[in-house]
Order: structure tokens, then C-alpha cells, then sequence
């Protein structure tokens, strides 16, 4: 008989802030395609020999998605119940909706399971609201890292400068110096907030601010790196007025 196939959310990384069903089915799966991005913490609860990371592998190397998808089948078709963890929710920058597609093609069941988006989490849990009354009625999420086969960018940062409100985005730690000097060409303030969230609700969650110009350099001495969200906008600005009151995992 053929398997099932859950396309599962792990949230932002804190194991308190999984689904019910998240956790239930993980303590099911027969096997869990995971990787790194739903932290140690969450990983660790997962015994060694139903785990298969295919994240990054030795060298620096990535997993190809088309190996992903070909072991997702290969399993279902062996009668498995898999788990495909991700961080954060599956449709939000998590390849799911390939994935999803991908199984639908094979006559794969699956179903979707949501988990907490790391897109709003993360920088709550730093003390940044993504909407706010006197600041943003408006928020709008983007990747800043693009599939590298793409002829151009996908992102038009021109718009997203006229639009307003806040810009929240994903995997763009690299690409930073880029993007905030599109946004400033673009007609944005230089002197627009910025927050740096990164491991949002691991232990050894970060957090640093400045503005649309300085934010670069905040980011070198800081030493942020990967995973880590940008929150771009007023809102970021008014981090300093609670983080004093905030609990924190950190």
C-alpha cells in the first residue's frame, strides 16, 4: 500500500511553539526529511535512525530539491508515513507548494500541516510588531535568496519601496548590502529602522539594529549570520521601548 506524506511546519525553532499535531505526527513518522532549520532543539527529539537531513551536506553542498522530492515518492511508494519538517510553515519560502505539486504528479496522498512562520514569530519575539497603528497598517514578505537560475530578480524593490509599511525579509542575510541599496535608490529614507533577528527563539537567538544606511555594518560587527530575518520599517523602531520589560529566551 502506498505511504503518506506530511508537508509539516516546526515553527521558528522553540519546541514550545510547535503544533499539537506537529509534534504527534513526528513521534509517528516511520521516517522525517529534514534540515537545519528547525533547530536542535526540535531535531534532537527525533530518534537518530527516522531522520534523514537533506539539508546541507559535508563540503558545503546543498541537497537538490529533485533529490528531495525523487525520496519523498521513493518512501511513500514503500509504504512509509514521512514527515517533510521545515522550518518555520511549509508555504511560506519552504518549498512545500513544489513539493506538494511534485507528490500530487506521483499520485502521492499528502496533507499540509501549518507551523508558526518564522516571518511573523521572529520578530515578535525580538519585540517587533509587524503591523502597528501608529506605524504600519501593511506588511509584505520576501526572499533574499532567490532560486540562482532565475535570468532576473522576481523582487521588484522599487515597489516595495512606494508601498510602505513593513518589509519583512527571509534569507537575506547575504544579500543585504543589495537590497538595502536598492531600497535607498528606490526613494526609501536612509534613516528607516532596521532589526536583524537571527535563531529567533533558540538559545542563542540575536538581535541587532540600526537604519536602512547603517545596517550593513551593524551586521559585520554584530557577526549575524544565517538564519536570520530583516524587518525593515517604523516598527523596528520600536523595539527599544519594550526590550527592557521583554522575557526572552536568551
Amino acid at each position: 500500500m502506498t505511504g503518506f506524506v506530511y508537508l509539516v511546519g516546526s515553527g521558528p525553532g522553540d519546541p514550545d511553539l510547535m503544533t499539537v499535531k506537529a509534534r504527534r505526527l513526528l513521534d509517528e513518522a516511520d521516517v522525517v526529511l529534514h534540515d537545519k532549520l528547525p533547530g536542535p532543539e526540535i531535531l534532537g527529539t527525533i530518534d537518530e535512525e527516522r531522520r534523514e537531513d537533506v539539508g546541507k551536506r559535508a563540503g558545503g553542498e546543498w541537497t537538490p530539491q529533485e533529490y528531495t522530492n525523487r525520496r519523498l515518492v521513493e518512501l511513500a511508494e514503500a509504504g512509509k508515513t514521512v514527515v517533510r519538517l521545515k522550518g518555520g510553515d511549509p508555504f511560506v519560502f519552504g518549498r512545500g507548494g513544489e513539493e506538494a505539486e511534485h507528490l500530487a504528479a506521483h499520485d502521492i496522498p499528502f496533507e499540509y500541516v501549518p507551523g508558526v512562520t518564522s516571518a511573523i514569530a521572529g520578530p515578535g519575539v525580538a519585540g517587533i510588531p509587524v503591523t502597528h497603528r501608529d506605524h504600519a497598517s501593511s506588511v509584505s514578505f520576501v526572499t533574499g535568496h532567490e532560486d540562482p537560475t532565475k535570468a532576473e530578480s522576481a523582487v521588484d524593490w522599487e515597489a516595495l519601496a512606494a508601498t510602505g509599511g513593513t518589509l519583512v525579509v527571509l534569507m537575506g542575510v547575504g544579500k543585504l548590502p543589495d537590497y538595502t541599496a536598492a531600497l535607498r535608490e528606490a526613494g526609501m529614507d536612509p534613516a528607516t529602522p532596521v532589526a536583524l533577528v537571527e535563531r529567533a527563539t533558540w538559545p542563542d537567538m540575536q538581535v541587532a539594529t540600526g537604519t536602512l544606511d547603517t545596517i550593513v555594518d551593524v551586521r559585520d560587527e554584530a557577526g549575524i549570520e544565517p538564519p536570520a530575518i530583516t524587518v525593515i520599517g517604523d516598527v523596528a523602531g520600536t523595539r527599544d521601548r519594550v526590550v527592557e520589560f521583554l522575557r526572552t529566551r536568551t
